[in-house]
Order: C-alpha cells, then structure tokens, then sequence
C-alpha cells in the first residue's frame, strides 16, 4: 500500500482544517441571524405593546369603562396578517376578556407568565410590557379599565346609572355653555377616585357599590394580555439565510477539493517531471550502450568470418582425417549461427528511418515467395497468394524486410507438408490489411503479445528478434500487428492500418 508523504498530508490535514473551520464561522453566522431576527420580532411585538396601551387609554370612558365591541373594534385595526396574528385581553383569572384575529389557546399555568413561548409557526409574547392595568393598583396609579358589552354599559333597569348619564349629559351642557368655572364632574356624579368607607381607593364607576364594583372589575377588568405574532417572516429569513450558507458551503468544500486535487496534481507532475528527466538520462545512456554494442557486433563479425574461412581451409585439406573435418563443419555451423544472430541484433538496433513512398503489395509478395521458394519446396508447403492488386505508402526496404520475417517464421512453424495463405485488401477506401496465415501449430493465448519482445522465442533454432525487427517497423510506419488463432489450427499475424497509395 502507498504511503502518503508528510508533506501531502500536510497540506491536506490543514485544507480540511480550514473548511471545517469555515463550515463552523457559517454555522455561527447563521445562529446570529437567527438570533438578530428573532431579537427585531420581540422588539416590534414591543412597539406593538405601546401602541395597544395607547389604544386601551384612548378608549376608556367613564371610570375607565369600555365597550368589548368598540375594544375589539380598535384591536382588530393593529391585527396584521403575516406579522400580528391576535391579540387577547385577560382579566384576573386568565379568562378572556376581549379579543382580535385569531382563537388562541391560552393554558391557565402560562396566562400570568411573562415571557416568550416559542410555536412552529408564531410567538406567543405575555404581558410584555405593564399597560398598569393591575387591579392591585396604588393610589395615585391609573384606574383599571374594565371591558363590558354594550348591553350592559348602561342598563336601562339601573335607576342610578340612568341618573348618571343624564347628569353627565347635563354637566357636559353646561361645560359647553362656557361655565367653565364650574367643576366638569356633575354634583350628582360620585366619586369615581374618592376613598370609602374602608378609606381604601376603588376607583369605581359611578352609581356602583364596592361589592359590586369589585366582582365587576374581577371578571371584567383587565388584568393582563397576550400577544401572538407570526414568525413567517422570521421562517423566510432563516431559510433564504441557510440557503445562502449553505450554497456558500458547497462552495467552500467544492473549493477545498479543488484546492486538494490541485495540489495531487502538482506533485503528481513534478513527481512526472523527475521520471521523465530520470528517463530521458536513461534512455540516452540506452541509446549511447545500442550504439555501442551495435558496433562491438558489427566488429565481431569480422573474426567470425575469418574463423569460418579457416575451418573451411582445414575441412578441404586432404591430409585431414574424418574427424577433423567433422570438427570443422561444426565450427563453421556456430560460426554461422552467431553471425545471424549478430546480423539481427545489427538490424534490431539500427535506427528506422521511414522514407514512404507507393509500394504494389501484391508484387512484394509474390518476390518474396520466390526468394523463398528453396525453404518452401524443402518442407513441401502450399503456398497461396491471394493479395489484391493495391499499392500503399511505405518504405519498400522496410516492408519487405518485415514480410521477409512473417513468411520466413511461418515457413518454420508449419509442417511438412503445410499451408500457408497470404491475404490483403482493403479494410476501408483509405486503408488496407495484410494477414499471413498458417496450420501450424499455432501461438497460445498467452504468449501472443509475448512474441513481439525481443529474444522471445518457441523456435529452438530461432534468434528471438525476427517479430521483434517486424514489430518496430510497423510501429515506424504507424500500423499495427497482432496475432492471432487461425481456426482449425495454426497462427495469423495481422497487419492493419496500412494506407492506401493514392496513385494506386
């Protein structure tokens, strides 16, 4: 398994680092959006709350008595879809005293806290500021105000009440007559702030005793209220807030695995870079130790020549015996031997210089067969030519050097009395094939790439760079080979890929 340098990981421990960093600032953000949205909600639910005091003041009559109809009348004009959803009025129980907008659900053990209670879709915000309408009131603190329906404002079997309302009838007369010197309180009217008998201060309505009064402002005096704004805004900034971050995110990691690849990418060229250099070196001293051993190979022939001639001299003098003369005809075999193989070798290393030019297939073949025909006729092989008349663009030199190698490798691999095909055409209107068949045989599956490295051989007599030669020369012109199984027996070698002479 390949380990990761340090440096690598490094750099990326910091990457993950800083993103990780990164996803944690935008969580923070996000947190304090909420926090800010959330802050601005209690802070408009407040002005809110001022506006419903002013409201409450601005409606209260005769000892702060006022209609639940011209109450929830007033309350129903702040109610706003979307940010105000209700409001309730509470009296000292927590029962409902007026209301706006929508039913809200109040439980008895939450109606006299003040606080936040947070829902999925709206706040519910109690008594968040004192509208002073405790009924334990000091003395010189405002009066309760009380909600009763219009009905009972001013009952018509209440002799009192209906005295009253004249009397304030007439003293508001006589105020408008410009008797301003008199006070704006009818003499009939009690007093709505005086003290009673128990020296305490009702702050009662007019014509009402303190029992009466009492039970009056317990039930219908209000004592305490509820606000329910809507959180649907808070609900979009939250959202388009997350999105945001979040789009950011995606950004940021995409960022982060860019940075990282890019950073593999970096080391992995300069790691390509320093092969490439250590290759290049290498592949000079390559090239300077072929030349070399090209040229020690060309320089041994020499001596093998003059051996082979020595041996020759010795094999014809009379005086030799049998057995010198078998010694000799040995020596000349190696000799012979190792000179092929330093031929090939030769030939295998020598640079392949490419010069094209229109080359008649058919016409190659058919002179390599006859400059065969000795091996041919020697193991009876059948030889058929069945090459179409087309030229193509090689080195003529070249090609036949290769089909020289083909032809010579499957004369040695078929047997006596064998069958060899020589087939080639066009594959398309600008390229051609060439196969050489026989029924020999034949190459395993394994081994068929196997036979175009050099010095690989399944002939005992071969050198092992016959394919090895033909293979480099078709690479040199751009073609390809394979090999391949020739059904029922035997092996094809496969030309492709050959260009098609335009004066053909």
């Amino acid at each position: 398994m390949q380990t990761i340098p340090y440096r690598n990981r490094l750099v990326y421990a910091l990457l993950v680092v800083l993103w990780v960093v990164f996803l944690c600032w935008q969580t923070v953000e996000h947190n304090r959006v909420r926090l800010s949205a959330r802050t601005a909600l209690i802070n408009r639910a407040k002005d809110i709350s001022n506006t419903l005091g002013l409201v409450m003041r601005s409606q209260r009559r005769f000892g702060g008595i006022i209609s639940r109809e011209r109450m929830e009348s007033a309350l129903k004009d702040l109610i706003k879809p979307g940010e105000l959803n209700a409001i309730v009025l509470l009296n000292a129980a927590g029962e409902v005293v007026a209301s706006a907008g929508n039913p809200v659900n109040i439980q008895p053990e939450i109606a006299f806290q003040q606080g936040e209670h947070w829902a999925t879709h709206s706040v519910t915000l109690m008594n968040p500021i004192d509208l002073g309408t405790n009924v334990t009131q000091e003395q010189d603190g405002p009066r309760p105000t009380i909600v009763v329906p219009r009905r009972e404002l001013f009952g018509a079997s209440d002799t009192n009440r209906v005295a009253a309302s004249q009397s304030v009838t007439n003293g508001l007369t006589s105020t408008n007559r410009g008797d301003r010197s008199r006070s704006r309180r009818p003499s009939s009217w009690p007093r709505s702030r005086g003290t009673n008998d128990t020296g305490t201060n009702s702050g009662r309505h007019f014509g009402m005793k303190d029992e009466e009064y009492l039970s009056v402002l317990q039930k219908q005096g209000v004592h305490s209220f509820v606000i329910v704004m809507s959180t649907q805004s808070l609900e979009t900034i939250f959202r388009q807030d997350l999105w945001l971050r979040a789009i950011i995110g995606v950004l940021a990691t995409i960022s982060v695995l860019g940075s990282g690849l890019a950073w593999r990418n970096l080391i992995m060229s300069s790691e390509l870079q320093m092969r490439l250099v250590r290759a290049s070196e290498l592949n000079s001293h390559l090239r300077e130790m072929n030349l070399a051993a090209a040229g020690l190979a060309h320089e041994t022939r020499n001596p093998l020549n003059i051996v082979r001639g020595l041996a020759q001299m010795i094999s014809r003098q009379e005086e030799a015996t049998a057995d010198v003369r078998r010694q000799s005809r040995e020596i000349i075999n190696e000799t012979d031997r190792v000179t092929a193989q330093l031929n090939e070798f030769i030939n295998y290393s020598r640079p392949r210089e490419v010069r094209r030019s229109a080359v008649p297939l058919a016409s190659v073949v058919e002179e390599l067969v006859r400059t065969l025909h000795y091996d041919i006729e020697e193991k009876k092989i059948q030889v058929e030519n069945s090459a179409q008349p087309l030229s193509i663009e090689a080195d003529e030199q070249l090609l036949r050097q290769a089909l020289f190698n083909l032809l010579l490798n499957s004369i040695q691999a078929a047997e006596s009395g064998g069958k060899i095909e020589i087939v080639a055409g066009k594959e398309n209107p600008a390229e051609a094939f060439l196969e050489i068949r026989d029924n020999g045989p034949g190459v395993p599956p394994d081994q068929r790439k196997e036979i175009f490295k050099p010095y690989f051989t399944t002939n005992k007599k071969g050198t092992g760079l016959g394919l090895a030669v033909v293979q480099q020369i078709v690479l040199a012109h751009g073609w390809e080979i394979e090999c391949r199984s020739n059904q029922p027996a035997g092996a094809v070698f496969r030309m492709t890929h050959l260009k098609v002479s335009t004066a053909s």
